[in-house]
């Protein structure tokens, strides 16, 4: 559109009444330029805070690329040691008359202990004195380490049971065919504690495990392999179940979710599914319970799937702020604590984007409250609410008198007043953490819990059907769980699916991380 330029007419025609009307119009058009130039301007910003949210989905956040900045000198460090020692000369043994030369190297480190030793000793080939004949007595030894790398190999475990006749009569005597994690099964539990470990732990989907296995000689077909999946996710199901009631039977839960891709049915295409994500931690408050999560998957994200999740929990949920969550406070029998980390989030982006001086002071702001909770983590309740309410309730009150100071001051259309917006919109659920000490800062521990999915999803479609995405929380949750616990996901899982085919259903409990070292290996006469 091309402005026309309008010739001004001649004022000493006009009388006051004229002149007044023309200025009027004038000063409205002037308006209405200075709002369309400064709605340009809020458009512009928006923008650009949209390509730098972009830009860090594509590149990586700053400190990402710092980690891999050190990577790649940690990676030319490597070349240049071993560029050393292929260009060094063989070692000679050293005499009395030289002096080694002294190379700046780091320390080495001993051996683990609790790696097997396999001993091979070296007798010397002479059976008496090379120079005079004489017999050799043992003056000592010289022990050295070497450490060795054993792949990971198959072997097949073969069962055999004698059958014994009696010699006076027909009776014939057996022993019990030892049970399996699958009836008639060929994957022994620590094969298949290997697969599943292999899929929601180090996100190898089970074709690539199938070309990993061919490489050692064993075929096994994708179809078994899913199979087998399928069957010890039966299998656990009372497990996973016990695990629920545990976390749920806490008074404090951190809530999120994550979109996952799965094949639509029929079509071939992908559809958005949801994992739910509830951990029970409460580590950071002194508590010695277990900590533990429960993963669920709906094919949608409908506020009534966590509603049906906690129906029958009642406490403080910390969680983001998701619309669907907020038919549970309704009632009062869970109360909201929301994320500061998502509030920081909003502003650092701010920052990082537009260099804001309000953006980035929220930061600063933000920081100092942080910095209390990491002197407190780990402290009793009543301890972390006292300093809480000495320290920091008077860094709140200030901040949120500042924000709305700041609001008042800004464009309703910025960026920034959204981010305020938000943090105020929340506030009574962002300052709950003063007024109890069980109560964490922030949602972290759910994000946390998370990583797992995302890092999945980046390797590989996530879920061929709904029925694969239950599969995954299924052991999203148990591998989830043993870590939390310090546990190897792997031996824990091994040892469950030795177990559990035989493991009374009323005491499934006792295979939980922090109770399965004291449950009877064999439970088969009980």
């Amino acid at each position: 559109m091309v402005a026309t330029r309008t010739t001004l007419p001649d004022l000493n025609t006009l009388d006051a009444d004229a002149l007044r009307a023309m200025i009027v119009a004038q000063h409205e058009q002037l308006q209405a330029h200075i709002e369309q130039l400064l709605s340009r301007d809020h458009e512009i910003q928006h923008l650009k805070l949209l390509i730098a949210k972009l830009q860090r989905m594509q590149f990586g956040r700053r400190s990402e690329k710092v980690e891999r900045q050190i990577e790649q000198l940690e990676l030319k460090l490597e070349e240049l040691e071993a560029s050393r020692a292929e260009c060094a000369p063989a070692v000679e043994q050293p005499t009395a008359a030289s002096t080694p030369a002294v190379v700046s190297k780091p320390a080495r480190r001993p051996l683990p202990e609790h790696l097997p030793r396999q001993i091979e000793t070296h007798t010397p080939a002479e059976q008496s004195c090379p120079q005079c004949g004489g017999t050799l007595a043992r003056l000592g030894e010289d022990v050295s380490e070497m450490l060795e790398y054993v792949p990971a190999s198959f072997k097949v475990i073969r069962h055999v049971r004698p059958k014994l006749s009696c010699t006076a009569c027909d009776v014939i005597v057996q022993a019990p065919a030892p049970s399996r994690p699958i009836e008639r099964g060929l994957a022994g539990p620590g094969l298949l504690a290997h697969v599943l470990t292999a899929k929601y732990c180090d996100h190898l989907p089970l074709h690539r495990q199938n070309a990993i296995y061919a490489r050692e000689g064993v075929d096994l077909e994708d179809s078994t392999l899913a199979d087998w999946v399928g069957a010890s996710s039966r299998l656990v199901q009372p497990l996973v179940e016990a695990l629920r009631r545990y976390v749920l039977g806490g008074n404090k839960l951190h809530a999120d979710d994550t979109p996952v891709p799965v094949l639509a049915p029929g079509n071939g295409k992908t559809k958005t599914g949801r994992l739910w994500t509830y951990v029970r931690d409460d580590r950071p408050a002194g508590d010695t319970a277990a900590p533990a999560v429960w993963f669920s998957y709906s094919p949608d994200r409908k506020g009534e799937h966590p509603q049906q999740h906690l129906r029958d929990f009642t406490g403080t949920l910390q969680a983001d702020a998701y619309a669907g969550f907020n038919q549970l406070y309704e009632n009062g029998r869970i109360q909201e604590a929301a994320c500061w980390a998502h509030v920081r989030r909003k502003f650092y982006e701010l920052m990082e984007a537009h260099k804001s001086p309000i953006a980035t002071e929220a930061v600063e702001r933000i920081a100092a409250l942080y910095a209390i909770e990491s002197e407190i983590r780990g402290r009793a309740p009543d301890e972390r609410r006292q300093v809480r309410q000495a320290r920091s309730r008077p860094l709140l009150d200030a901040m949120h008198d500042w924000l709305e100071d700041s609001l008042a001051k800004l464009s309703k259309k910025s960026d920034t007043s959204s981010a305020i917006r938000y943090a105020l919109a929340l506030w009574d659920a962002l300052v709950r953490f003063c007024d109890d000490g069980r109560i964490e800062i922030d949602n972290n521990a759910a994000e946390r819990a998370l990583r797992c999915v995302a890092i999945g999803r980046k390797n590989y479609l996530f879920a061929g059907s709904d029925r694969g995405g239950e599969r995954a929380a299924t052991f999203y949750s148990l591998i989830g769980t043993a870590k939390l616990n310090g546990f190897d996901p792997e031996a824990y899982l091994r040892d469950v699916l030795t177990r559990i085919a035989d493991y009374p259903v009323n005491r499934i409990a006792e295979l939980l991380p922090w109770n399965i070292a004291a449950a009877p290996a064999s439970t088969a006469t009980n």
